[in-house]
Parts: structure tokens; C-alpha cells; sequence
């Protein structure tokens, strides 16, 4: 009777057991799950207007509910009817609803009514949790440790390359003094040259005349080269007044070159996007929170941002503008000749040709500089080797029928176009 007690207890333990290690985790996961999926849906349908841990365009909502509950009595179902109609909580007098909404100049809320019960809580759940503390000095940590790495490489470096020389010196001496045991040894007497080496080549005129054609010859190829790199800036990378990072922007965050230059379409030229399309962005954005390196930290970013917001004239703790603007004097960087006629959109729109054809990668520069060499020769190498795509386009189409009758051509380049006219870029 005692072993059944036993072993009865046994299997009650062994089931307790299974059943806190299936569902705590279970639960612990349930919860992760939940926070992921708030996070995703405050991203999508709140972080427009809403902060955390700041006011932006509405208040910031860090431990929204447990303020509400606390400071106003308001449980979870006014937050459902809130956050999917506010305004007809507003119209109903709610007292709480009618103050927030004069406080933020009778701005209404953008109702949500396809969020579920579950959506929200799930938000809530985001909202809920504690600011983490920044790790103090991680980030210093890692840049020194890479910058010792870095230095300790190179001094080894330097000091294999001084070992180096002075074995090579040593080894000089050593041959040097060999050979004078030997010629001491024998009797060896060294001939000295009655005339030195520079009166001995000037006293021969073949020899003369073969090192001037060959200076002469190298003076007219260096000067050559230097006059034909006049006007041609390539590489040139100069420093922006505010830092604008493409890297970050066309790179990590992928968006479309053309969203800021919309011009590039259109217009001759590609334009400079009003600091109004970086506000898009910004006036939510107020701080950087990706990946950073020793020269470019999170402090240099949002000094940046800041930068942004006292030449637009935004006042981020009011969250609005104050009326005063200063000019921001950008640095060209590609910048063709005046005789030199270019238009964006005749290869953006028509050509189909990628910002990255001209401007390399442009979106893994932090600091953009000139990738091409914009001369004449390039463009017209590309003029020869770029085909033009006649897939729905009966202009295009014709031409291509016609000249491939008359001069057998298969390959419809810009050059068989006229893209090798004078008169299409000089006229």
C-alpha cells in the first residue's frame, strides 16, 4: 500500500514537473511574442505621432495605462474606445478626452478601428515596459579596445620594417669588411678611376643626347597628363555643412534616391530637396539609434539632426516651428562644364538607368564624393555600349526596324540614336 502511495506521488510530482516546464516557458515565450508583436504594430500605426519617451505630435506613452489608471481613473476599455474613435469619446464630454484634445490644439486623434482588443493590449503591453538603462561607456569601450588593436598592428608593423633595415645595414658592413680581409690577404690593390663618374658622362655626347630625348620625352608625358586632369574632379569630397549621411539613408533605411531628389524625373537637373522633405522624416525622428563607429558616434548624429532643426526653425520640445530659418550653403559636388548640356530625365525616366550607373554606390557613402570622371570619353563610352530597350516603345521600335534594314544592325545603341552628335550635349 505504501509503494502504490509512493509511486502515486511520484507520478503526481513527475506531472507537476512536466507541466511547469511546458508552460512557464510556454508562457515567458507567449509574453516575448506579445511584446514583438507590440512593438510592430506601435511602429506601424503609433510611432508617426508617438514617442516612448518624448513628446512628439502627441504625448510620449511610456507607461500610458498605469498614468491613466493612476492620474484619471480610466481603465483599459476608454483606451479601446479612444484609441479607435476619439473623436466620439471627445463628443460624448468625457472630461479627460476634451482636455487633452484643446491641449494639443484641437487635434484629433487618427481613429484605428481595425485594431483588435488583442492588438491593443498587445501595444499596451510595449508601452508597459521600463526604460533599460544605457550601458555607460560600452561604446567607448569597444572604440578604444579597436583603436589599441589597430595601433598595436601598425607599431609591429613599424618596428618589423626598423629590424629590417638594420639587419640589411649589418649585412652591408659584414660584405663590405669581408672584402677588404680578402683583397688585404692577397695583396689585391683596389684600381682607383682617375675621372669621376658625372666627367665621364659628360665627355660622352651619345650618352647625353639618350638621357635628354628620354627627359624630354617624360616631362612632355607627365605635363600631358596634368593638363588633361584640369576640370576633372573626381574623387572630390567635400565637407557638407550638414552631415547627411547616404549611407544611412539610401542604405539602411532603403529609401528611393528619387523621394528626396523628385526632380531628377522631370527636370534637367536632379535639385536639392528643401530641408520640408527632411522635416517629413525628422519630426519624429530626433535622435539615432543605428549602428555607430569611433568617427561617426550617436552624439555626432544627433548633433546633426539638431543642425537640421535650428536651420529649418523647429522648436522639438514644443513640436513646433518658431519662424526662424537660417540658409544652409551645401557644397556642389558634380558640377559639368556650362558648355556641357545634361538632362536627369532623359536617362532616369526614358533611359531607365539607375542613380548607381553615374554616382556609384552611392548608398554605402557616408560622406558622398564624385564617383565618375564625368568626361567626355565616359560618356561617350556608355553612349557605345548601352543598348536602348524598344519593349513598348513604337518610336524606338521604327528606328530600330529601319536600321537594321538599311545598315544591318542588330543592337540598337545610343550611338546608332545619334548619342555620338556634337550638337546632342554642345549646341
Amino acid at each position: 500500500m505504501q509503494q502504490v502511495t509512493n509511486r502515486n506521488l511520484t507520478t503526481r510530482f513527475l506531472f507537476l514537473g512536466l507541466f511547469f516546464l511546458i508552460t512557464i516557458p510556454a508562457s515567458l515565450f507567449a509574453q516575448d511574442e506579445d511584446l514583438v508583436k507590440g512593438k510592430a504594430l506601435f511602429n506601424t500605426n503609433c510611432a508617426a505621432c508617438h514617442s516612448l519617451d518624448k513628446k512628439l505630435t502627441g504625448p510620449a506613452l511610456r507607461g500610458v495605462e498605469a498614468k491613466l489608471s493612476d492620474e484619471q481613473g480610466l481603465d483599459r476599455d476608454w483606451i479601446y474606445a479612444w484609441i479607435r474613435n476619439s473623436s466620439a469619446v471627445i463628443k460624448s464630454g468625457d472630461a479627460y478626452a476634451v482636455k487633452i484634445y484643446a491641449e494639443y490644439n484641437n487635434a484629433a486623434m487618427t481613429p484605428l478601428p481595425q485594431l483588435s482588443d488583442e492588438d491593443i493590449n498587445n501595444i499596451l503591453a510595449y508601452t508597459a515596459q521600463e526604460k533599460a538603462a544605457p550601458v555607460a561607456g560600452s561604446e567607448a569601450i569597444t572604440q578604444t579596445d579597436e583603436q589599441s588593436t589597430s595601433g598595436i598592428s601598425k607599431e609591429l608593423i613599424l618596428g618589423a620594417l626598423a629590424i629590417l633595415f638594420l639587419l640589411l645595414a649589418f649585412g652591408l658592413y659584414l660584405v663590405n669588411k669581408t672584402l677588404r680581409r680578402i683583397a688585404f690577404a692577397n695583396n689585391i690593390e683596389v684600381p682607383v678611376s682617375e675621372k669621376t663618374l658625372w666627367q665621364a658622362f659628360v665627355k660622352n655626347q651619345f650618352l647625353i643626347l639618350v638621357v635628354s630625348i628620354f627627359f624630354l620625352l617624360a616631362s612632355a608625358y607627365f605635363a600631358f597628363g596634368y593638363f588633361m586632369q584640369l576640370g576633372i574632379d573626381q574623387g572630390y569630397q567635400p565637407v557638407q555643412p550638414i552631415h547627411f549621411s547616404h549611407k544611412i539613408h539610401a542604405g539602411d533605411n532603403k529609401i528611393d534616391c528619387k523621394y528626396c531628389h523628385s526632380s531628377a524625373r522631370v527636370s534637367k537637373t536632379s535639385g536639392i530637396p528643401s530641408l520640408n522633405v527632411c522635416m517629413n522624416c525628422h519630426k519624429s525622428i530626433f535622435e539615432y539609434n543605428g549602428e555607430t563607429t569611433a568617427e561617426y558616434t550617436k552624439e555626432y548624429y544627433d548633433t546633426e539632426i539638431n543642425k537640421l532643426y535650428a536651420a529649418v526653425g523647429w522648436d522639438d520640445a514644443e513640436q513646433q516651428y518658431t519662424g526662424e530659418t537660417q540658409p544652409v550653403k551645401w557644397v556642389r559636388i558634380h558640377n559639368l562644364p556650362d558648355f556641357v548640356y545634361y538632362n536627369h530625365s532623359q536617362h532616369v525616366s526614358v533611359a531607365g538607368l539607375e542613380c548607381q550607373t553615374c554616382h556609384g554606390p552611392i548608398e554605402e557613402m557616408e560622406e558622398v564624393y564624385q564617383y565618375s570622371p564625368l568626361t567626355m570619353v565616359w560618356c561617350l563610352d556608355c553612349h557605345k555600349k548601352t543598348n536602348i530597350n524598344t519593349k513598348g516603345n513604337e518610336y524606338y521600335a521604327k528606328i530600330h526596324e529601319q536600321l537594321s534594314k538599311n545598315y544591318g544592325v542588330d543592337n540598337f545603341t545610343v550611338k546608332e540614336n545619334g548619342g555620338l552628335e556634337c550638337g546632342k550635349c554642345h549646341y
